[in-house]
């Protein structure tokens, strides 16, 4: 199977990364860059603080391979940028929305957020 570079929705982030095997319904995609950084919280409970796990969501991995349904998968390019640098403007996107907002849950999502952050390498 030829490589093909894709753009894929995974856990509310959106990654670029290769298709490298297709298998029934499912495609196998390596993670090169980050276009979404994941959101943070209990996706089950939308904007609300007090429930039993504030879920921390990081991005995958540069490299990590993850399964998703191909119908999900759509043709895409690299930016050329490293996948630090994506995930870097990818997060700081994040970030500033949470900054701007004022709810309790874009708080707790903003603390999240920089938690998750303390094992990134930018």
């Amino acid at each position: 199977m030829e490589t093909a570079v894709v753009r894929v929705p995974y856990k509310t982030g959106v990654y670029i990364g290769e298709k490298i095997e297709e298998k029934n319904d499912k495609s196998l995609i390596k993670v090169r860059e980050v276009l979404k950084h994941p959101k943070q919280g209990d996706l089950h409970n939308p904007n609300q603080v007090d429930v039993a796990m504030f879920h921390e969501r990081k991005a995958l991995a540069e490299f990590e391979k993850v399964w998703i349904p191909t119908a999900m998968v759509k043709e895409a390019e690299l930016s050329g940028r490293s996948y630090n640098e994506t995930l870097k403007q990818a997060y700081n996107t994040y970030f500033q929305e949470l900054e701007n907002k004022e709810t309790s849950f874009d708080k707790k999502s903003l603390e999240t957020l920089q938690k998750a952050a303390e094992d990134y390498k930018f």
